[in-house]
């Protein structure tokens, strides 16, 4: 009997080495992947790490992702380590470059917080996720949209920046999948449910999480 791909696979379409699973390759202790969130790129798919832009270890932020994320080729994530601060009447970073420059520190380096995109979400071709953001569970992110503001879950956004165009599904059904949370449920569980899942079956899948 067949069995669900293992999360830990690095290629896990074989032969098609343009797909890899992310906790698979990625090696940086700031970068938090769920099982099974896979990064297409034909050219350098195991080059992740390079698209997640001023993740340095001194600011301590993190880039977590969910559970079953789909990631499109270019899709760049910008840290907190990219933002200058913009209090003073100058927002070059005087102070990194030494020397006499060493002290001119602003009070504050700006710092949004961790970058998290939730379960279940597809992140289309040369997207950016700007510092701090919060991408919800189910969520789209259109091909080269810049977020730049918190993504409700189950909202389709495009644009720059990006705005909400519409839900993927009704209030309703998206309420009851963030409580159901398939995404965490066993993957045992979850294979034998995938026939609901794909087809939107919301009341089968609300059966079998019953216990």
């Amino acid at each position: 009997m067949a069995k669900a791909p293992d999360p830990a696979t690095r290629y896990p379409l074989g032969d098609d080495r343009s797909v890899v699973f992310l906790k698979a390759v990625v090696t940086n202790p700031q970068i938090v992947v769920g099982d099974y969130s896979y990064y297409h790129d034909f050219d350098d798919p195991e080059g992740f790490e390079r698209n997640v832009r001023y993740l340095f270890p001194f600011i301590g932020d993190r880039l977590v992702i969910g559970r079953f994320c789909a990631i499109a080729s270019g899709a760049t994530f910008i840290m907190n380590g990219g933002n200058h601060a913009s209090d003073g009447l100058s927002t070059y970073p005087f102070s990194t470059f030494g020397g006499a420059w060493a002290g001119a520190k602003p009070a504050a380096w700006p710092q949004r917080g961790d970058t998290l995109v939730g379960n279940d979400v597809w992140i289309g071709h040369r997207a950016t996720l700007m510092p701090g953001v919060t991408v919800g569970d189910g969520a789209i992110i259109g091909a080269e949209a810049v977020v730049t503001a918190e993504v409700p879950p189950y909202a389709v956004v495009a644009g720059n920046p990006a705005r909400v165009i519409r839900q993927r599904l009704p209030q309703q059904t998206i309420d009851r999948l963030l409580r159901l949370r398939w995404w965490d449920w066993p993957v045992v569980q979850i294979t034998a449910n995938l026939s609901a899942i794909v087809a939107g079956d919301i009341d089968a899948l609300e059966a079998a999480a019953d216990p």
